[in-house]
């Protein structure tokens, strides 16, 4: 989990997983967002990983008061003077965040919290995965009504109603087997 849509393609760039985005304070007005983050942490743990800043740490630290600390785990990046490429001029505190990191730096961070980047502890594997085949199949992309058909499945999984096609289906494969996907549908 990170602040925003820069850290998030910069940490989907290193890793193969999913990242989720707070949109930095709004995750505490986002009831939704909080409980799939609740669901997720139970389900398979999360890692926050926000930038080395005030507005970082205050994040992290109410996070950590919503979720608990049972599955959340912490992975920090070093305090680094300078601005991101994209930025007329450093931060407040002049210093880089997460988007602003090398990938060496990024997967050392997650490495010290505890992630593992092979597919042996892994939910879901290619042959039982949901696709986006299968969510095309049952209605849910790609067709007339499929916005309705997936927001109705949304509320009815207690997830944000924001989520798109593709966040969904990376949900979906954390919460749930194929096979489990399958069933509820019928």
């Amino acid at each position: 989990m990170v602040e925003g849509r820069y850290d998030k393609n910069a940490v989907s760039q290193v890793v193969d997983c999913t990242v989720i985005e707070t949109s930095g304070f709004g995750v505490f007005s986002d009831k939704a967002k909080v409980a799939l983050l609740r669901r997720l942490a139970d389900k398979r743990g999360l890692i926050i990983l926000t930038d080395s800043d005030r507005a970082g740490f205050f994040i992290r630290g109410r996070l950590r008061g919503m979720l608990g600390d049972a599955n959340v785990k912490q992975a920090y990046i070093p305090d680094v003077a300078g601005r991101e490429k994209r930025k007329p001029s450093p931060s407040r505190e002049g210093k880089l965040g997460v988007e602003g990191m090398s990938a060496h730096v990024i997967i050392e961070a997650l490495q010290r919290a505890g992630a593992t980047f092979d597919d042996s502890d892994q939910r879901s594997t290619e042959g039982d995965a949901i696709t986006k085949t299968d969510l095309f199949d049952i209605g849910l992309t790609g067709g007339s009504g499929s916005a309705e058909k997936r927001r109705e499945l949304l509320n009815r999984l207690d997830l944000p109603q924001r989520l798109s096609a593709n966040a969904l289906l990376d949900v979906l494969n954390i919460l749930y087997t194929r096979e489990e996907f399958f069933e509820m549908m019928r």
